[in-house]
């Protein structure tokens, strides 16, 4: 993943109150080599089709390919720097993830996130949920992840006159 260490941002806090459906934000690119393909597959996902371009060759995905968690490691990356005003971070709750085209080595990826349901909490008046759609893109603006998933999210606190 080429970009080094993500800097500190400091964004707009973003509450329950800012998030509507329909709201989007994004982030990217970054981009994937083989050598960071094979090095993740090495630690956490030792498959052929991860490590070595010539066995890759001979399975269903016809070369070497990123593992599925990578590129939730990679999308996650983009995720903090897309919604990094969240004042207590990105907090899930369970979600569908769907790997839907094979990551390349070279490929530019980008995430594109939409709010798609927003869920105040009935028996914890400071919080409530989100429910946002996270799109990984290619290049070419294929899809290659979508995760789906529920977040909790602060609500605004509530300011006294001084």
């Amino acid at each position: 993943m080429s970009g080094g260490a993500v800097p500190a941002q400091q964004a707009a806090p973003i509450y329950l109150e800012d998030l509507i459906p329909g709201r989007r934000f994004t982030a990217g690119p970054v981009t994937v080599s083989a050598e960071e393909i094979i090095d993740f597959a090495r630690q956490y996902d030792p498959q052929p089709f991860h490590l070595d371009d010539a066995a890759a060759k001979q399975h269903i995905f016809g070369g070497l390919a990123a593992s599925g968690w990578h590129t939730a490691a990679l999308t996650m990356r983009m995720v903090v720097q897309a919604l990094a005003g969240l004042p207590w971070g990105i907090v899930g709750g369970g979600g569908d993830l769907q790997w839907t085209k094979p990551v390349r080595p070279g490929n530019s990826l980008r995430l594109e996130i939409e709010v798609l349901e927003v869920t105040p909490s009935r028996s914890k008046p400071d919080r409530g949920t989100a429910l946002v759609r996270n799109r990984t893109l290619n290049a070419a603006g294929e899809e290659v992840q979508v995760f789906t998933v529920r977040l909790m999210v602060p609500r605004r606190p509530e300011t006294t006159p001084g």
